[in-house]
């Protein structure tokens, strides 16, 4: 599994999800790459991309099958997947065999209707909040461009995807529309909205039940797509 923390493209690194990815690991059976890619406002969009698709080719080139690798990610890492997927799609790559989005963010102007209606009840992350990182990872560009803002890109030809998500986040409206989305071009998707969580409450597994079940469904879904190919 080639994975990408959150942190909205500006913070977060491979010791603060170290304890999510082991979890990840043991319930997919399967050995993890966490990658620290390039932070904004250092090295900016597209840096991020560069260094997730040259991880992905870096995998494939060590002899390991496009069918035996699940690219997946958290928050911001969760938009840098569906990224990393549509930029390998395009360069005619093969595909890996799943993609795993939670709670992913792939409208960097926050145009969700969610973004107000569960502002009350999400104690993380904000509208103004996500506006300023969006314009921190692209600072003079096009916040529509489909591989900053996966929202805005065709799906069509990716691999089968799970996106998990709880009901409770100002993201919901992303992770909905990117099911839709995904439904609409065609790929096999599967939409998991869990009742009354968080923004990536997979990260409270040691104290959270539905944190420990999500993972557990996370790792089921791995194991069958590398299993069928």
């Amino acid at each position: 599994m080639l994975y990408f923390h959150g942190g909205g493209y500006v913070l977060g690194s491979i010791d603060s999800h170290r304890d999510m990815c082991e979890r990840f690991s043991r319930s997919a059976k399967a050995r993890v790459l966490a990658l620290d890619y390039s932070l904004a406002p250092e090295r900016p969009f597209p840096a991020a991309v560069y260094d997730a698709t040259t991880a992905y080719h870096w995998l494939i080139d060590q002899g390991i099958l496009p069918s035996s690798i699940a690219i997946a990610g958290d928050s911001a890492g969760g938009g840098l997947a569906f990224a990393t997927l549509v930029a390998a799609r395009d360069a005619g790559d093969p595909m890996p065999a799943c993609g795993v989005t939670i709670s992913p963010w792939v409208d960097l102007e926050a145009t969700g209707d969610s973004m107000q209606s569960k502002s009350a009840e999400d104690p993380m992350v904000q509208r103004s909040m996500i506006q300023h990182m969006g314009q921190t990872y692209v600072p003079n560009g096009d916040l529509k461009n489909p591989l900053a803002a996966p929202l805005h890109a065709s799906l069509e030809g990716l691999p089968p995807l799970l996106i998990q998500v709880g009901s409770r986040e100002t993201l919901l409206d992303d992770a909905v529309r990117m099911g839709k989305k995904a439904e609409d071009d065609g790929v096999d998707v599967t939409l998991d909205v869990w009742d009354g969580q968080v923004h990536v409450f997979q990260i409270f597994a040691s104290r959270l039940d539905e944190g420990e079940l999500a993972i557990k469904q996370l790792g089921a879904f791995v194991r069958k797509h590398m299993q069928q190919e």
